[in-house]
């Protein structure tokens, strides 16, 4: 089995571990036993036990959710982007089921494989159609319209994926004026070299999500929807980040000029 994994404990956003990997490769995956039900753009596979309600209950929320993504990001009518196959959201029994079959950790209640446009979870996790796979599904259509291999700042496409829980694109605001406040506050290009682990401290966690949630806030509802999706636009056809933010918002010619703004935006 191999896998490309970015690992952390999603205190902030989720209030439950996940864990985003960019390729995954399930000896489980393609084995009998596994039950189904295809939708317009997703196929739910699921053990027998699962109560059927849960299952048509994240079918439903998936198709829902990815229109509500797809119209948040601008590329629900893209002529050249669609969502042309559909993404599997396994449903393990419990949590001992999907620690032993899915290969996850003990603390993870969740898992998204980006390049593999897959989600793995189990019943009666806490806030997961409200977080959870609202979350994973933006770090998947966030993907697979920019591509694989572009790179972004972390703090960036978390941002984008939390953007989508409804409940958190508000709340990151207030969190972040108090690290303002306490001196706290880790600047933009700071942030940008920020990687988290399975081991990382729980306010470098909590205060990486909520800066992130809250610059991404900024952006699309401050700087305009219009403009958000020329910026990923750009990044989407190879123009380098801090490039691409200068193209677009032309008073920002280093990400340093979009975090004083932002801060002047949060104490305003």
């Amino acid at each position: 089995m191999k896998k490309d994994c970015f690992v952390a404990s999603l205190r902030w956003t989720a209030l439950a571990a996940m864990t985003l990997c960019v390729n995954v490769a399930f000896a489980d995956d393609v084995q009998s036993g596994w039950q189904q039900t295809k939708g317009q753009d997703f196929i739910v596979y699921y053990r027998s036990d699962v109560p059927d309600d849960f299952v048509q209950t994240t079918m439903d929320t998936a198709e829902d959710e990815l229109k509500e993504i797809t119209d948040n990001l601008g590329i629900t009518n893209n002529q050249y982007w669609a969502w042309d196959s559909p993404a599997k959201i396994y449903i393990y029994s419990d949590h001992k089921d999907y620690v032993r079959n899915a290969g996850q950790a003990g603390w993870s209640h969740g898992a998204a494989f980006a390049k593999a446009r897959t989600i793995k979870t189990y019943p009666e996790v806490q806030g997961f159609f409200d977080t959870i796979l609202p979350h994973e599904l933006g770090h998947i259509v966030f993907r697979d319209y920019i591509g694989y291999t572009v790179g972004v700042p972390l703090w960036f496409e978390e941002g984008v994926a939390i953007y989508q829980e409804k409940a958190k694109r508000l709340g990151a605001g207030d969190d972040v004026r108090a690290a303002i406040e306490n001196g706290q506050f880790i600047p933009l290009t700071q942030l940008t070299g920020v990687r988290l682990y399975k081991d990382s401290k729980s306010q470098v966690v909590d205060l990486f999500y909520s800066e992130s949630a809250s610059a991404v806030y900024y952006m699309i509802t401050e700087l305009g929807e219009q403009e958000f999706y020329m910026f990923c636009n750009e990044i989407k056809n190879g123009t380098p980040f801090q490039d691409a933010l200068h193209k677009v918002y032309l008073r920002f010619e280093t990400i340093d000029d979009l975090n004083k703004a932002w801060v002047e935006y949060l104490q305003g």
